[in-house]
């Protein structure tokens, strides 16, 4: 059985997404696989922090986007992904200028709840940060 079960395509999302935070922040998904959602986000003006290094928030961000948007194409329409919980493991820094990029892959898709992770990579590969994001399943639509 087919993980996604909403025909979304990249460009599809980004469009949608460039008058959201994901869209402020430079956050594009650039695949959807059968498994996975891959994204890229710059580190620049608006995702580093003071001292010229990726923002942990940015990076939550990059990982709660990713997560909720999979979460939901898992879902039939009528039901929609709400984000219940949130972690981050930041583990290398990564300089202004740089692009980091992202994979975000299931670790539980139940009816209930969803849990999703996400490994965000340096430009040389090295793990940046992972993340973990789970989701409530409630009847909804998309807006």
């Amino acid at each position: 059985m087919a993980l996604w079960k909403r025909d979304w395509t990249p460009d599809q999302i980004n469009e949608r997404s460039a008058d959201s935070m994901a869209g402020q922040l430079g956050i594009r998904i650039t695949r959807i696989t059968e498994d996975a959602l891959h994204a890229e986000m710059p580190v620049d003006h608006r995702t580093a922090q003071p001292f010229g290094l990726l923002h942990g928030g940015a990076s939550v961000v990059l990982s709660e986007t990713l997560g909720s948007l999979a979460s939901i194409m898992t879902l039939p329409e009528g039901q929609i992904a709400v984000g219940l919980e949130v972690n981050a493991n930041h583990l290398a820094g990564v300089k202004r200028g740089e692009t980091v990029t992202a994979i975000c892959r299931p670790l539980h898709t139940g009816r209930r709840t969803q849990v999703w992770q996400t490994e965000i990579r340096r430009a040389d590969g090295k793990l940046a940060c992972v993340s973990r994001l789970t989701t409530a399943v409630v009847e909804g639509n998309v807006a």
